[in-house]
């Protein structure tokens, strides 16, 4: 289990956040005191050891007006075999790798203003590790009859869109590329409607609107702008704006195309609209074992019992979700850091985003320095290791079976305060025993909450009234 309470009404020290991220039931680690927790190395470096196939559920529970699904991380996805690229030496170097482009294409599009031009519901939703791809998959049904498709999933995109016939350049997918002509509900989008008139960067040929989005890594899709039905397990939703991409290129290798859930209205939170009432809540927990979480749409899916935190709206990047971070803390004490650094400024700089397509989280140079030191200070008895990617804190655990760490808690506005479980900050990045501190600094003012820190705490968004709520269920 886990307690996240107001930091009024009980100090830092007795806080603390333990789950489990395992199907046997077991922890990766155990309280020993509110500062400092035991984290069992050995079975934090076993998923790094296997990848067993698992099976992606064809139906999806429809509760309270709501639709819950499976969602699964990447690493666990089975896809056709021709498309699997799993190679345990490289999985860590192509993860940080994909990372580092996202992050690059965040930062551009938040610090420079950039607007790129080749720019109650749910599903299964799967890591795309083996995609090649993006984090977290979707599983959907596009058109009439629907034609499953896995769909990369992305808090901070506001467009719907999927590789379709004919194509002029399209990627390698899982399943056959999507061909309107046999859907008997698809529509294209004339110019100068309202539809066209809501998509970002939209033109006109031949009377139906266009549409491109070039991503900051270079990857990009364009098309044509259409109306169609989306199945999400036994569940319809008609008449979603969708770009139908004849043209796509780059990370997102296997899956069909993309599913935004960013706070745009093209997204498709944004078109759901009073049908979900701007609801939506998931759990990522699939790193490394074998277990699933899920995605769900609608107001009935909101916790009584949460944690809620205002969202801040960044009107230079309305997509993305902002929320406060006030300070950081190591081993029950707060590490001292002025709240300014992780504000948005006058012209929209910096802020701290959430972002479920960004695994590691980034904090600005001058947090991050006064926090991995905190954290070094507090595991100074640990062997230290070289190094590795993006990580400059490893540690070198090879022949332990459990070690003693501080706890790692983020200050957020409202006087809550999430403290994680050492799975969430202290990850093996090989299968030799070397662990690194999962976070890195980033380039610019901005702070990105990454789904490493993210895995095993039900995160629920109250789009209507602005607020994102952590826990109390834990996955």
């Amino acid at each position: 289990m886990f307690l996240f309470v107001p930091s009024q009404n009980i100090p830092l020290l007795l806080i603390l956040l333990i789950f489990s991220l395992t199907t046997n039931n077991t922890t990766s680690s155990l309280t020993i005191n509110s500062t400092h927790e035991i984290f069992n190395v050995k079975q934090a470096i076993t998923p790094l050891e296997t990848h067993e196939k698992i099976h992606v559920a064809d139906e999806n529970v429809q509760e309270n007006g709501s639709l819950k699904l499976e969602l699964i991380h990447r690493d666990k996805l089975q896809i056709l075999s021709r498309f699997s690229t799993y190679n345990k030496s490289n999985i860590f170097e192509d993860r940080m790798d994909r990372d580092s482009k996202r992050v690059s294409s965040i930062m551009q599009r938040i610090t420079n203003g950039v607007e790129y031009r080749v720019d109650g519901f749910g599903s299964d939703v799967v890591s795309g590790m083996d995609q090649g791809s993006g984090e977290y998959f979707v599983r959907i049904g596009v058109g009439s009859p629907p034609k499953d498709q896995y769909m990369v999933l992305d808090s901070g995109s506001d467009i719907v869109w999927v590789q379709c016939q004919p194509c002029t350049q399209c990627y390698h997918q899982s399943d056959p590329v999507f061909d309107p002509s046999l859907s008997v509900s698809f529509t294209g989008v004339p110019c100068r409607t309202p539809v066209c008139d809501r998509v970002e960067n939209s033109g006109c040929h031949a009377g139906r609107c266009k549409y491109e989005v070039m991503y900051g890594d270079g990857s990009y899709t364009k098309g044509t702008m259409a109306i169609e039905t989306l199945t999400f397990g036994h569940v319809t939703v008609k008449n979603v704006a969708i770009g139908c991409g004849h043209s796509n290129s780059g990370m997102f290798t296997a899956a069909a195309g993309l599913l935004g859930l960013g706070g745009g209205s093209m997204s498709l939170v944004g078109q759901l609209g009073g049908q979900t009432g701007g609801a939506f809540s998931y759990c990522l927990v699939s790193r490394g074992t074998g277990s699933t979480g899920s995605l769900e749409f609608g107001r009935g899916v909101l916790p009584m019992g949460a944690a809620w935190v205002p969202l801040i709206r960044n009107p230079l990047t309305p997509s993305f979700y902002y929320i406060g971070l006030l300070g950081l803390g190591v081993g029950g004490v707060q590490v001292p850091i002025s709240e300014d650094v992780f504000k948005i400024t006058e012209l929209g700089d910096g802020g701290v985003v959430m972002d479920t397509g960004t695994a590691v989280t980034r904090l600005p140079s001058v947090a991050y320095v006064a926090f991995r030191d905190a954290f070094l200070v507090e595991t100074a008895s640990l062997p230290r290791a070289p190094a590795v990617s993006i990580f400059d804190t490893c540690y070198d655990l090879d022949g332990f079976v459990t070690v003693r760490v501080p706890t790692v808690s983020f200050f957020l506005s409202g006087g809550q305060i999430l403290t994680l479980p050492a799975r969430n900050f202290l990850i093996p990045v090989n299968d030799k025993g070397t662990f690194c501190f999962a976070f890195a600094p980033s380039p610019t003012g901005l702070s990105i909450i990454g789904n490493i820190q993210q895995e095993g705490i039900q995160i629920s968004f109250d789009g209507a009234n602005g607020f994102v709520g952590f826990g109390p269920n834990i996955c």
